[in-house]
Formats: structure tokens, sequence, C-alpha cells
């Protein structure tokens, strides 16, 4: 019997794509859940190899936004992208070329 690819890992291999990336991340950014932006880049993260294949400054940076993600009342970023709204504005993520 043909064993099924978990939804977990099919995520991880479609997330290897930087466009599929840049579109999760995207759609996360416009629900404004800091919790879930952490789970997110941690999923992208994932398909990259995991945070030790970067650099010990990005490790750094990473953990400390996602320690900021995680922690009530320390979501500065959020309070920007509801400005940004406010302005008829967003952010957007997208592929470097």
């Amino acid at each position: 019997m043909r064993r099924s690819t978990s939804y977990h890992e099919k995520l991880i291999q479609d997330l290897k794509n930087p466009l599929e990336a840049a579109a999760y991340i995207e759609v996360v950014l416009e629900e404004s859940d800091p919790k879930m932006l952490s789970k997110v880049l941690k999923n992208v993260i994932e398909a990259h190899g995991g945070v030790d294949q970067f650099s010990a400054q990005v490790k750094e940076l990473y953990n400390k936004l996602d320690q900021m993600l995680l922690e009530k009342g320390k979501i500065e970023f959020y309070s920007l992208n509801s400005l940004l709204d406010a302005l008829g504005l967003h952010l957007a993520v997208t592929v470097k070329p």
C-alpha cells in the first residue's frame, strides 16, 4: 500500500519554491496574527534546511523577531501593518530578482 504524504511534509516541499513561500508569508501578514507569522516563518526556514543553515547574525535576528512576535504587547510590526492599512497600503513579500 502506498504511504500518503503528510500535510506538513507537502507544505515544506511546496515552500522550497520562493514564489510559494512569498505567497504563504503574504497571506499571513494580511491576517495580522503574530503567532501565526512565527509559525509560518519557522515553516519557511525549515523548507530552506533549518535555521542552522544561516549565519550567526541571521539566526540572532530570527530569534529576536520570533521572541517579539510571541510576546504579548510587543507587536510593533503589526502596528506598522495597521497604519499602512489605514493609509490604503500593505506590506508585500516578493521574490528577489
